[in-house]
Formats: structure tokens, sequence, C-alpha cells
């Protein structure tokens, strides 16, 4: 198969790993959850396919905010496309915000699920109860409460053998609209699938952002 191909099976890696594809900008090969996928929109512009649902044919890049700004400045879209493609400046900053918007979503669902806490005190109590997989932090929240929370967290996560999980991924605003109540600074979710799912979004907005692995 050819490697300009969309998908590019590699025998080596086995069945059990499934499909990978081209990074346009780096060249290399990863798994879809680890990159971005473009598409053009019928005004012949740049669109992010964050579900990897739309139709078309998709332009792979590496999923940090790096690797994309390097694509829209080597034209790498149209490169890909060999075709003329209308890429907004704003394109990076229209990523963050559409990761910044799954986080949210995927805590309203944790929420909703009954899985989330959220005030100093009820989270302190939770850890103490040893009840958190996920401690959650408004990025904007003051440094001493996040400090004292984390340290019990993570002397507790450390005795028990567990990792300890942190995200700090969204503004205080963004996790108060998102639990619908004011003011939440910090919170903890429980174990559960809505919890998964919020870290894996949680960790993709964090490597979006500090383009690492």
């Amino acid at each position: 198969m050819a490697e300009s191909d969309e998908t590019v099976e590699l025998e080596a890696l086995g069945p059990e790993t499934g499909p990978v594809r081209l990074c346009a900008v780096s060249r290399v090969h990863k798994a879809p959850d680890s990159m971005l996928r473009f598409v053009v929109d019928p005004d012949d512009r740049i669109v992010p396919d964050l579900r990897r649902r739309l139709p078309g044919r998709g332009v792979w890049v590496d999923a940090t905010s790096a690797i994309l700004a390097e694509a829209v400045k080597r034209n790498v879209f149209a490169k890909s496309l060999k075709r003329k493609v209308v890429v907004p400046a704003s394109l990076v900053a229209d990523v963050e915000r559409l990761l910044v918007r799954r986080v949210a979503d995927a805590l309203a669902l944790a929420n909703k699920a009954g899985l989330v806490t959220a005030g100093f005190t009820k989270v302190e109590e939770k850890i103490g109860a040893g009840d958190v997989a996920l401690l959650l932090h408004a990025s904007d929240g003051a440094e001493d409460g996040i400090a004292k929370l984390d340290g019990r967290y993570r002397s507790w996560a450390a005795a028990a053998g567990k990792p300890a999980e942190v995200s700090k991924e969204l503004t205080s605003e963004e996790m108060s609209l998102a639990l619908g109540r004011m003011n939440v600074v910090h919170a903890a979710a429980n174990e559960g699938g809505a919890t998964r799912r919020l870290l894996e979004e949680a960790g993709r907005l964090r490597r979006f952002r500090t383009n690492s692995d």
C-alpha cells in the first residue's frame, strides 16, 4: 500500500493493533487516537473532524498544537489533497476550543452518571474515603488549595498503589458550566466508564497544549 494512502496497514504490528495513520507533517505512522483528522467542507475550507466521521478524504496530523501550526505554515493540507483549500488562520485555536468542549462534555456526562463530587470540603472527604479515580482542579484556581488536595490525593494513591490522575485542563467557569453550579474550583470523580472517557479527553487536550505524550 502506498505511503500516501489514508490508512496504512503494517503487518509487523499484528492484527490486534489495527490500522494506523500517516502524519502529513512528520510522516510518522501513529494510531488514530494520537492524531487529528481534517477534511474539506463544501466551501473548500479545512475543518477539523475530531470524531473521525465526516465524509471525504482526510488529512491526518499529529494531535499537538506545534505540529498543527507547522501544517498550516507549510501549506500541508493543500499539498496532501492536491487541490486549493482555505485554511482558517484560527485553525489551531479552533481545534483547542473543540478539545476543551469535549473535556467539558465528558465532565458533564460523568456528573450525570453520579460520578462527580464538587467543592473543596467534599473532595477532601472523598480522598479520605479512598474513593477518587480522578482529581480535577480549575486551571485558574488558587495554588494553595490545589497543592493541599494534590498532596493528600497523591499520598493516598501512593499508599494504595494506584495512579494519581489529576486534571487542570478546564477553567473554573468551564467546570461550573459543565457541572451546572457556581464557582467550581475542585472536583473528584469516582471510577466508571464516564470517568475513563473524561480521563482520555483531558489527556488529549493536555497533549495538544503541551506538545508531549
